[in-house]
């Protein structure tokens, strides 16, 4: 009970926070609304749904998730020469936010496959191009070797910081209100309730990085790739991950979540 409970804690206090932030700073009505929904979509699946996979369906579905990094190039929307975005109906989903929690965990959990799966997704962030992507699996490969020493992390890590400078370079584009660098830009107007909802952010990185019923490495990973997105939202035009609007992180990280329950804890 408790380990669910931390689970819920760790997803639930940044994206509360960020409620918060968009309906006191007055963001449409659309974009709390759509958050509160998928937060009570994800917070379930987290927490309950039981996967408990065996190690070929591991793959299978990482199989699977990284297709889906692929498909926007295919599918679009395109804005010039980038395509990140998964379309939904209506919806356009960050296809990096909502896949690569789940294959950070997969990695995880596969010492064979970990450093292709993360190359990868590099592949797909490079192509679209996607620095937020690109920086999370940086960080998710320098948790995996604080965890487990694995040196093949190293270069993983190295080709990750190379790509999101490459797409940088190549791939930004203006910042949308409410969305993207939410901290920067609440920090200029409310320096204190930016830093509240900051720490609601650091919270939910600590719980996933020390409170989850789950293998140090799997726990490392995670709270990397939260800290890879959290970076790029900072210091470029990128998502801000569960604190801003935006369905796709709360499902991925809800998903990521989940299969990180059944692993585990040292």
């Amino acid at each position: 009970m408790a380990g669910r409970a931390a689970i819920m804690l760790a997803l639930g206090i940044p994206v509360a926070a960020g409620l918060l932030y968009l309906v006191l700073g007055g963001a449409p009505l659309a974009y709390p609304l759509a958050n509160a929904l998928t937060l009570l979509i994800a917070v379930p699946i987290a927490a309950f749904l039981p996967l408990r996979l065996a190690e070929r369906e591991r793959r299978m579905l990482a199989l699977v998730l990284l297709a889906l990094l692929f498909v926007p190039l295919v599918s679009g929307p395109h804005l010039g020469t980038v395509a990140r975005w998964l379309p939904l109906g209506p919806v356009n989903l960050h296809t990096g936010a909502l896949a690569l929690p789940a294959l950070v965990v997969l990695a995880a959990r596969d010492e064979d496959y970990a450093p292709p799966i993360l190359l990868a997704a590099l592949l797909a962030a490079s192509f679209q191009p996607d620095a937020a992507t690109a920086l999370a699996v940086m960080m998710a490969a320098v948790g995996l070797y604080n965890a487990g020493q694995d040196w093949r992390m190293v270069p993983v890590a190295g080709i990750a910081f190379l790509t999101s400078i490459g797409a940088v370079l190549r791939g930004e584009l203006p910042a949308q209100p409410f969305v993207e660098r939410v901290l920067v830009d609440l920090a200029l107007r409310e320096p204190l309730a930016a830093l509240g909802l900051g720490m609601a952010l650091l919270a939910g990185f600590l719980m996933i990085a020390h409170a989850l019923p789950a293998a140090k490495s799997t726990r490392h990973a995670l709270a990397g790739s939260l800290f890879g997105f959290s970076l790029a939202a900072f210091v470029s035009n990128y998502p801000s991950v569960l604190i801003g609007y935006g369905a796709a992180p709360i499902l991925g990280y809800g998903l990521a979540l989940a299969l990180a329950r059944h692993t585990r804890r040292d």
